[in-house]
Order: structure tokens, then C-alpha cells, then sequence
């Protein structure tokens, strides 16, 4: 089967998936389906409200949010199997998961659109390994044995030492390509060096979650097989987000997030430590009400703040949560939450549409508070920066070393775009492979994120 085919047949299958999760409970419930679609968001809609209680109050208004989180949607569950609308509700969700995943993929681009040649080996790689990230990777998969037998000199972090400072002087000491085999924050730092240089920077995945190695597409469950890039990888060039002077591959968090990481009793006690601290900070006189401009747009009174390198997929996109489309396009993601009471809390299970979300994509953002300072946590790493913090994209800076794997897709994929989708299904002219990604706004003209999948 052609690539051509491939796509249509896959679109084909999006289609029909997407019908079935409608048909699926008319057919179970007729109108009254809708009902029962109504009956679920307000479950939901309960259940939210319980853990805004939970995180924003202490005492018995604490406890009866922890029973309402708990109980609403057990309820919901149990009318739905008491009329025999779980089994239609759950093939419902599970088409719908089916179908965006397949528009996504018969929109990607096809086969073959992503091979090139192979970059030339480098001839004096220096790779830092950390020893401790991931529960010891390092030492699990062999890492340094596997990276000195490529040819690489490797240097083994100790606690204390300066990140920046080792790979400045491997630079300085001929090294043509830095590595790194460690968490996201230890990536950040070596990987702006390399853009400061020109060189190219190889990750290795071994830390605890390493999305910025999810999001280039590689594999974290082994991360011997990112090192085949020296020996057989091409190259990408992706952007650096930077939050004042601190870079970072993924994101910087204000708000409550950064602010309870920060207390000193977070890392020997996380759950006790968010339970005490969160009411203060969520509607105490601790509430951050952050202020932010996106390209010059204001967004006031906000309590968390997520500024990313590259905006980042809704986590309800069944094909990749959390996962970022691109890390090319030059711009920053914004996503900002902002919830004073019960009912904006229950307003968060519109998703986009909830006045209490804000998602935008813009080039700058600064964000400041009412004190000197804002507690940041970037890439895992919590600091303290002066008032206002500005963020902003440095596109295209940094290139990455990644294995080369012929007929590949690139990582991402498109979105689930219907029209295109049901074209290609129909075979009314769209071409197999030609996704091209959205146009992105220009600098100083914030886009705001559509809802939907």
C-alpha cells in the first residue's frame, strides 16, 4: 500500500470512528443520550468543585471536598451502570480516542519526508553524565562504558559542581559536540552553551522524565539508543525558551507550583507540604495574583502560570498529551489558570472555553508580582529572579543530534483537522503527506489556542 493510500485509508477509519463515538450512545439512549452527556459533565463539574475545596480550605470544608471529589463521580458511574449506559459511554470514549489518533496520523507527513543525510561524526564528543538522574540510568544502561567505546570523552557529575562551567571547558578544550545524559534541567544548561558555540548537543535520556527527549522522539525506556547519533544521526534545530537570564528546554511555572516547591519541607514531605501551604496561596493573603503581558496582552489576577518553550498540546489530545507539536516555531506557550471560588472551579471542565484558562502563543512574556522577587521553577529546578521576569524564545539556536531513522515520521504530528480529514477521506484532492504545520502569528501578536482536540 502507497503512502497516498495509507493516509486515506487511515482517514477513512478517523471518519467512521468519529461517527461511532456519536451513533454509539444515540443508538444506547436516542435523545435522551444528551442526558446522560449532561449527567457526566456535571459529575465532573462536582467532582472539581470538591477539589477546590480540598487545595483552597482547611478543616470540615477540606473534608467535604475530599467526599465530593470522590463520591460525584462514583455516582455518575453507578446511574450509568444501573441503565446500561457504561458500556455504550466507555466504546463512545474509546472511539473518540481512536479517531483523533488516526486523523493525526493520516495528516502527518508521509514516509520518506523526513529522511536526510547523515550528519558528519564528531571527532571530539564530550558527553556529561549525571550518575544519580532517572534512580541510576547511568549505571543501568551502561551509559558511560557504551558512550566511551563511540569515541566520547565522558565526565561524571558530582554533587556541587557547576554544570555550565564543565562544558564551557570542554568547549574550550576542543569538544565538537556536547552531550548530555541527565534530567531536563541538567540538559538546559549544556545546551546553551552548544547554542552559544555553534556545536551540536546530543541528549540522552536518562533522567526521570525527560520530556524534552519525548518531544525530539526518542526513547526514553532505552537511552543507549539516542547515542547511535554519533555514528549515524541527522540534525534538527529547535528553539530555547529563557526566563531573564535562566534557559530552559521546557518550561518555567509561576504561581503556586513554584511557590510550594520551594518551602523547605517540600522534598522530605510533598503531599503534607501542599495541603498546608496551597490555601494561603490559593485564597489566603498569600495569593500570588500574578500579573503577566503575552506580546503586550495583559492577563491579571492569575494564580499559576506556565511558560513553555513551544507550546504545548491539550492534555485531552489522545494521540499526545502533553506533548508538543514543534520545537521550531519560534514562539512561547502560555497557559494560565486563574480560579477565585467553587463555581470557577467547576467552570474548568469546559477546557478552553473556562474563563478561568487562558492559552496563548505569543514571542515575550513578562511576568511580575507585587514583591522584588518570583519564585520560578524551570525544567524541575526551582530559583528565585527578580521582578518583572521576561521570557522569551531564541528560535532556531540550538542543534540537536538525533538518531537517524529512514521513512520516520518526525515527532509531533499534525493536529486533528476535520476538514482536511474528511477530504482526505473522500479523496477530494488533499495530497498524502502535505501537513503543513499552522502558520504562526507574528512576533507581538499573541494567537490564542482554539478549543477542541
Amino acid at each position: 500500500m502507497s503512502g497516498r493510500e495509507g493516509s486515506a485509508g487511515r482517514a477513512r477509519l478517523a471518519v467512521l470512528a468519529l461517527l461511532g463515538s456519536v451513533l454509539v450512545p444515540l443508538v444506547a439512549a436516542g435523545l435522551r443520550s444528551v442526558l446522560w452527556v449532561l449527567l457526566g459533565l456535571a459529575g465532573l463539574a462536582l467532582a472539581a468543585v470538591g477539589v477546590w475545596w480540598t487545595l483552597a480550605h482547611t478543616g470540615a470544608l477540606r473534608v467535604l471536598g475530599v467526599a465530593l471529589s470522590v463520591s460525584a463521580p462514583l455516582a455518575v458511574l453507578a446511574l450509568y451502570g444501573a441503565f446500561g449506559m457504561l458500556g455504550p459511554a466507555l466504546l463512545s470514549l474509546g472511539l473518540w480516542a481512536l479517531a483523533v489518533t488516526t486523523a493525526r496520523t493520516a495528516l502527518a507527513p508521509g514516509r520518506g519526508a523526513t529522511e536526510q543525510p547523515a550528519a558528519d561524526p564528531p571527532r571530539a564528543a564530550w558527553i556529561l553524565m549525571n550518575p544519580r538522574s532517572g534512580g541510576g540510568k547511568v549505571d543501568r544502561f551502561h551509559l558511560a562504558e557504551k558512550a566511551r567505546a563511540a569515541g566520547c570523552r565522558v565526565a561524571l557529575l558530582d554533587r556541587g559542581q557547576d554544570v555550565t562551567e564543565l562544558a564551557r571547558r570542554a568547549v574550550a578544550e576542543g569538544a565538537d559536540l556536547l552531550g548530555v545524559a541527565g534530567g531536563d534541567g541538567t540538559q538546559a544548561l549544556v545546551a546553551e552553551v552548544a547554542a552559544r558555540h555553534g556545536l551540536p548537543f546530543l541528549v540522552v535520556p536518562a533522567g526521570t522524565r525527560n520530556h524534552f527527549a519525548l518531544d525530539l522522539g526518542l526513547d526514553r525506556d532505552d537511552p543507549a539508543t539516542a547515542l547511535r547519533a554519533l555514528t549515524d544521526g541527522v540534525e534538527r534545530r529547535v528553539d530555547l525558551g529563557y526566563a531573564a537570564d535562566r534557559v530552559f528546554v521546557n518550561n518555567a511555572s509561576f504561581g503556586t507550583y513554584a511557590s510550594v516547591v520551594t518551602e523547605p519541607s517540600y522534598r522530605d514531605a510533598k503531599a503534607r507540604t501542599v495541603l498546608q501551604t496551597l490555601p494561603g496561596l490559593l485564597t489566603g493573603e498569600e495569593a500570588s495574583g500574578l500579573r503577566a503581558r503575552a506580546d503586550g496582552t495583559p492577563l491579571e489576577g492569575l494564580q499559576a502560570l506556565l511558560v513553555s518553550n513551544n507550546p504545548y498540546g491539550r492534555a485531552v489530545d489522545a494521540a499526545h498529551p502533553g506533548r508538543r507539536d514543534r520545537l521550531d516555531a519560534g514562539l512561547l506557550g502560555v497557559v494560565g489558570v486563574r480560579v477565585g471560588s467553587a463555581a470557577e472551579a467547576a467552570d474548568m471542565v469546559r477546557g478552553p472555553r473556562s474563563k478561568g484558562l487562558t492559552r496563548l502563543s505569543a514571542g515575550e512574556v513578562v511576568v511580575e508580582t507585587g514583591t522584588g522577587t518570583v519564585p520560578v521553577g524551570i525544567d524541575g529546578e526551582h530559583v528565585v529572579l527578580p521582578s518583572p521576569v521576561v521570557c522569551r524564545s531564541s528560535p532556531g539556536v540550538l542543534r540537536v543530534r538525533v538518531p537517524r531513522r529512514p521513512g520516520a515520521p518526525a515527532p509531533g504530528g499534525a493536529r486533528a483537522d476535520w476538514p482536511r480529514v474528511v477530504r482526505l477521506a473522500l479523496g477530494l484532492g488533499e495530497r498524502a503527506g502535505a501537513a503543513p504545520a499552522p502558520a504562526s502569528p507574528r512576533r507581538g501578536e499573541p494567537r490564542e489556542e482554539a478549543p477542541g482536540p
